[in-house]
């Protein structure tokens, strides 16, 4: 149980409560066991006045003992109906003290993990499938859940019931006692014996539950490309065969439990065979009398169920175990990303990198080499390149998304690695090249640049970003709630909100990464009208595979394989007639065959 002791912080935290829950436990076994007693009264009672009855000379004397067994039978009754009222009271109180205390950690749990995989530097999400993550938070927690719960409250139940029943059986007989309790012995050896395997096979289903999950995330958010591919029944065939063998190995751990199960019944069945016989044996001897043999039976029945549901207990320890082992191996994984310095941030917006190399930890890719330029504050720099020369990279290391491997990057002469990286993302507003909205209203995926923002910033901003009029035709305006991924609205939509979302933060340094690739020429003009002006006092990074002519940029560099192998002002760069001059070029030829096209 190794992997669980990471729990005990919990149950520290909620040790007065689990301690109550145990009094609760203690209690209700304890009116529990004065059940067997009344019985045993009533028995011996019932014997003792039936041998009177036969020896009564009178019909008077007979329906006198008939009226005093009438009469002790009821206060019996009674006794039992008494005892049982206060139990439940208190089998209710120990539930909403263990129970309630293993949702509190369920909770505790999840929050910790979220926690910590937000944490987690962008290497880590590449590694490792969404499925498999959501597998961790939700299934692997609940198992965690049931060991915390019903797991111990079971437990409990059992030592204590055990505790009393031996106390109070010991008092009656210990021969009997001692014969009653002989399968004992052979239960535990069977659950030493066992409990390894169901470890075993536990965790090669929840790493199977895992990956079906993996597979169903990843078909439901690729639907589309299965659907225009006609691949339906590929991914069901595949799906089912995964299946399958998450079935085989549920069913192989279903065998071993449907073994254990009647071996201990097997066993229980023989304490009441030992206590009839070897009780007999001792009413015979003048011993004991028939009321504590029906006493001992009812002991060892009520012995059955919690022996019983020590092979449940023993799977669900097991099962907690391998989940607890699988969401350590998260938690114990450490960002590579940290924050040496915690001090306040004032960005000016001067950026400098000098002789950065970076290479992919995953893929190996070595995407930038020696990288050096400058970026007064205040400048709008474009980098322009061809697909996977290292644009993107650049973005990436600016926000600490990844760290470099040789070089150094300055922000206001500072090295990047002693900011602290919460506060740098915060000056900076981001427009990656792939946007990403949340499954909620247009006016929230907006508002989460800021959070206070009012309706009509929102709006204003959202008329720059040359979306306004797009969201107004929808049937809900700003409070439509787009689809998963923004899967709803077109890719220029999806942009355009995003590039909202960043702008309305009002930040220090602005990075747009090829943030208007579907977006048509008008509209790209009205955008870049708004950003020529809103960008006047702000750094800016503007990455793209075009050269936007309506953009004043201060400087420019172009990048080829991870090189810098041009930079300067648009009009040096045109003057030498490079890389820059021929997609300028291109870029012009395709724009005036365009417009002859138009009026043809």
């Amino acid at each position: 149980m190794k992997e669980l002791r990471y729990l005990n912080k919990f149950l520290i935290k909620y040790k007065w409560r689990l301690l109550l829950g145990v009094l609760f436990v203690v209690a209700q076994n304890f009116f529990r066991l004065l059940v067997p007693p009344q019985f045993r009264k009533a028995l011996d009672l019932a014997a003792t006045c039936l041998a009177e009855y036969r020896t009564a000379d009178t019909s008077e004397e007979q329906a006198t003992i008939i009226s005093y067994i009438k009469i002790n039978l009821f206060e019996y009754a009674i006794w039992v109906i008494g005892f049982a009222i206060i139990m439940g009271i208190f089998m209710y109180m120990m539930r909403k003290t263990i129970i309630v205390v293993s949702r509190l950690i369920e909770y505790d749990l999840r929050k910790i993990i979220f926690h910590h995989y937000e944490q987690l530097d962008s290497d880590f999400y590449k590694r490792n499938s969404t499925g498999d993550m959501m597998s961790r938070i939700t299934e692997d927690v609940s198992k965690v859940r049931m060991y915390l719960g019903p797991g111990l409250l079971y437990c409990v139940n059992l030592v204590t019931l055990f505790v009393l029943a031996i106390y109070y059986m010991y008092n009656v007989s210990s021969t009997l006692t001692f014969y009653a309790l002989i399968p004992l012995p052979i239960l535990s050896l069977s659950i030493y014996l066992v409990s390894n395997v169901i470890n075993k096979r536990s965790e090669i289903i929840q790493r199977q539950l895992a990956k079906l999950t993996t597979i169903a995330q990843e078909v439901y958010s690729g639907i589309r490309v299965v659907k225009s591919y006609s691949k339906e029944k590929q991914f069901i065939d595949f799906f089912a065969s995964e299946g399958e063998e998450y079935k085989s190995n549920s069913m192989a751990l279903a065998k071993v439990n449907a073994l254990f199960y009647p071996l201990m019944l097997l066993l229980v069945s023989t304490s009441i065979l030992l206590v009839l016989n070897i009780g007999g044996q001792e009413v015979a001897k003048g011993n004991i009398t028939y009321g504590n043999i029906a006493e001992f039976i009812i002991y060892v029945n009520m012995l059955t169920w919690p022996f019983t549901a020590v092979g449940w207990i023993v799977s669900i320890v097991q099962q907690a175990e391998a989940s607890q082992g699988r969401i350590n191996e998260f938690l114990s994984t450490q960002p590579k990303i940290i924050s040496t310095s915690t001090a306040p941030l004032n960005i000016q917006g001067k950026i400098e990198f000098n002789n950065v190399n970076y290479t992919y930890s995953d893929s190996g890719t070595h995407a930038l080499k020696n990288v050096s330029f400058k970026v007064e504050e205040g400048e709008k720099l474009g980098i322009i390149g061809k697909t996977a020369s290292g644009k993107s990279t650049i973005a990436n290391l600016l926000l600490r998304m990844s760290d470099i491997q040789e070089g150094q990057i300055l922000i206001d002469g500072k090295s990047i690695d002693e900011i602290d990286v919460f506060q740098l993302r915060q000056k900076i507003g981001y427009v990656p090249q792939d946007p990403f909205l949340f499954s909620d209203s247009i006016f929230k995926n907006v508002a989460f640049g800021k959070a206070d923002a009012t309706d009509s910033e929102i709006k204003e901003i959202a008329k720059n970003a040359a979306v306004y009029e797009d969201i107004m035709t929808l049937p809900e305006q700003f409070e439509t709630v787009i689809g998963e991924r923004g899967v709803t609205l077109s890719g220029g939509q999806k942009q355009r909100i995003s590039l909202a979302r960043a702008l309305i933060k009002k930040p220090e340094i602005i990075i747009l990464d090829d943030c208007l690739s579907a977006v048509d020429t008008t509209t790209e003009q009205i955008i870049l009208s708004y950003l020529d002006n809103v960008l006047k006092n702000k750094t800016a990074l503007i990455i793209t595979h075009r050269i936007y002519r309506h953009l004043n940029f201060d400087r420019v560099i172009v990048l080829d394989d991870g090189k810098i192998i041009e930079q300067g002002t648009p009009k040096e760069l045109t003057q030498l007639k490079g890389y820059y001059w021929e997609i300028l070029n291109k870029q012009l030829y395709e724009e005036k065959s365009s417009d002859v096209s138009k009026v043809l």
